[in-house]
């Protein structure tokens, strides 16, 4: 009986002890639920303050790269580049450049003659930076010491055979020379338009060519140059006796061939090839053209002047003259055609003009040999190729 007791009691203990032990449980459970039910809205407020900071963090990251443009494109704001140049057609290029760098550009139009003359007469730099003309006198100016040695990684891009090897000057593009032909004065005559240098030697041709004076102009220099390097020394003087023959004179402006050909005074000229020409063929009933034996054409300068005192707002602008978005100016405000631009894989206007064609010629004799081909040419030209 006793045992009997024990046991009962034993048993009574135990059930209490479980309970005892399942009420713990379900109070721990009841806790633990509380805790979380405290903990989650504890969580999202810490993961929202993480996305609240990292807002503020990539708004000031922004609010920096802002002011970081801002300031880069305004680096040479209140100063200003002085220019010559050879027209005034360039401005939205120049206007483009102040956008992105906030230097303000000044002009002087000015011939290539007249750059060198004055540089040397006033024994210092008269401007920053030299925008245009032809390839010789930037030779010149360079033989003369007249500029400033640039290089940077934008003008490697620049291939060898339209810059100086040290740097001197580059090529903002190609100017190529051809014929612009009045076809209902040849009509008139029973002529044939001529389609090379040959051709326009034949006397047929007499008093129907005008030419600008090669001393003068930078594109007809090219000319003369590039017969000389397609035919030779002799063969190509002796062929252009044969066209001097049929020019009466030789003048003074470089746009007068395009001029006097459209008015009906000549009925072909020698002229720069560009959207101009194909424009002025189109409003007076001219044809342009590519002359088959051979298009001279010579690279047009620029330059930093030696000594300038804006030498780095004049390179910042040879590395944005090199840009895709320059050269897509370029070729619209000069009007070339692609294989026009110096920068491969820009593309320009189509002009149809035909690359193989082009003279292959030595421009490292275009500078030092000028001289010599120009008093070669007024013994020939005489009195036709008066300066004055």
């Amino acid at each position: 009986m006793k045992s009997n007791f024990i046991s009962k009691i034993s048993l009574a203990t135990a059930m209490l002890l479980a309970f005892t032990a399942c009420g713990a449980e379900q109070n721990a459970e009841d806790t633990a639920t509380n805790d979380t039910s405290v903990e989650q809205p504890v969580e999202q407020e810490v993961e929202e303050a993480k996305d609240d900071l990292a807002y503020e963090e990539a708004e000031t990251v922004e609010e920096e790269t802002e002011k970081e443009d801002a300031s880069q494109d305004n680096i040479f704001e209140g100063r200003t580049l002085n220019v010559v140049a050879t027209s005034d057609s360039y401005v939205p290029l120049f206007e483009e450049f102040t956008n992105e760098t906030g230097a303000d550009v000044e002009f002087l139009s000015m011939s290539s003659g007249e750059v060198i003359s004055r540089t040397k007469a006033e024994g210092k730099a008269m401007a920053d930076l030299w925008f245009g003309g032809g390839l010789d006198a930037f030779m010149a100016a360079k033989d003369d010491g007249l500029l400033e040695e640039y290089n940077s990684d934008m003008t490697y891009k620049i291939p060898e055979e339209y810059k100086d090897v040290h740097g001197y000057y580059f090529s903002k593009g190609l100017t190529v020379v051809g014929f612009l032909v009045n076809d209902g004065i040849l009509e008139e005559k029973g002529l044939e338009a001529p389609k090379t240098w040959k051709d326009l030697a034949d006397p047929k041709y007499k008093g129907e060519v005008i030419m600008s004076n090669p001393a003068i102009s930078g594109t007809n220099y090219a000319a003369l140059k590039g017969l000389l390097d397609l035919y030779g020394e002799e063969e190509g003087w002796a062929l252009f006796e044969k066209i001097n023959d049929n020019i009466d004179f030789y003048s003074k402006r470089g746009k007068d061939p395009q001029e006097k050909t459209a008015q009906g005074e000549f009925a072909i000229g020698i002229i720069p090839v560009d959207q101009k020409a194909f424009d002025a063929a189109e409003d007076y009933g001219l044809t342009v053209i590519y002359p088959e034996d051979g298009i001279p054409w010579v690279p047009e300068g620029v330059a930093i002047f030696k000594d300038s005192e804006n030498t780095d707002i004049a390179e910042a602008f040879i590395d944005f003259m090199i840009s895709e978005k320059a050269q897509s100016m370029i070729a619209e405000i000069d009007g070339k055609d692609t294989n026009q631009l110096i920068v491969p894989d820009i593309k320009g206007l189509d002009l149809g003009l035909p690359k193989d064609k082009l003279i292959d010629e030595d421009l490292s004799t275009f500078g030092s040999q000028r001289e010599e081909i120009l008093n070669k040419f007024k013994e020939i030209a005489g009195d036709k190729a008066s300066e004055e």
